[in-house]
């Protein structure tokens, strides 16, 4: 496992704190990869270790992308976990931000190698972020919602506890394995109107990141992704596009059953930012 987890710097850290986005099952319109890509890039974080993704990806299911490096040379992309390390402007102590892509199997040995990285870098706290499907509007903010199990924890930042049961993601075992690493760790999740689900929800990165640096009393400027939310053209799209169809099923008297109409438009919506037009060929890859 060891070969497995790549370090290749060893910062010195000030009462670090762990932060983690996975691209997946829990990155509803990927609100919680675009808030982590965000946190990286506005605090400026520099990348130290990596998990080698051979052994945790059923390449066949989460397929390597092929792409061209100044138009000629063709470049192998592997799905990456990567740690990056970055000074918490205003928050006094430093930043790991992990992110990643869930992994297809073996989640057990994925999370300790995650966990190790916390113990020997000494974190204090994990915290994830999440995104996840829910009855919200898209005209208003995403709410938050931040939880944890240990008591101490949930008092001291303003939680709930945790009473989620169900099918779980890369998330809930991570959480799993600090608990049994003794490392104390929360949940942010931010929620993505359901309609929209296939496009990015920028207003959801936003208010994961503005939930997060009021946790850790940090600062950060989140003008790029305010600019974000106000040109997210993608989702008026949808919700005109949404109308526009009912309304004319409506005058045809034949209006479907909800569930069938949710399919129709969730077709729809793929069929629109895949650009497939009229090649059923297209269509069917």
């Amino acid at each position: 496992m060891t070969e497995e987890l790549r370090i290749e710097e060893r910062p010195r850290l000030d009462h670090p704190v762990l932060v983690a986005a996975f691209r997946g099952w829990n990155d509803g319109g990927q609100g919680a990869s675009l808030a982590g890509a965000f946190l990286a890039r506005a605090w400026a974080a520099r990348r130290f270790a990596e998990i080698d993704p051979e052994g945790f990806y059923d390449f066949q299911v989460t397929r390597p992308t092929v792409s061209l490096t100044n138009g000629e040379t063709r470049r192998i992309d592997w799905p990456e976990n990567e740690f990056f390390f970055a000074p918490l402007p205003g928050g006094g102590r430093d930043a790991i931000i992990l992110l990643g892509v869930e992994p297809n199997v073996r989640w057990r040995a994925f999370t300790q190698l995650v966990t190790d990285v916390a113990r020997q870098f000494e974190v204090e706290l994990v915290i994830t972020l999440g995104s996840l499907l829910a009855d919200v509007p898209h005209t208003r903010p995403s709410p938050v919602t931040g939880s944890a199990t240990d008591p101490a924890l949930i008092e001291q930042l303003g939680l709930q506890a945790s009473r989620y049961e169900g099918p779980t993601g890369i998330v809930g075992v991570l959480h799993d394995a600090c608990a049994r690493a003794g490392l104390p760790s929360a949940s942010l999740w931010a929620a993505v109107p359901h309609y929209v689900s296939l496009t990015p929800s920028p207003r959801a990165a936003k208010a994961l990141v503005e939930r997060l640096v009021e946790l850790l009393h940090a600062d950060i400027d989140t003008g790029e992704l305010d600019e974000a939310v106000a040109a997210d053209s993608d989702t008026a799209t949808y919700v005109e596009s949404l109308e526009r169809r009912v309304d004319e099923l409506a005058a045809e008297g034949d209006l479907p059953s909800g569930e069938a109409l949710a399919d129709e438009l969730t077709r729809f919506l793929r069929e629109r930012e895949n650009g497939i037009g009229g090649d059923d060929a297209a269509r069917d890859q």
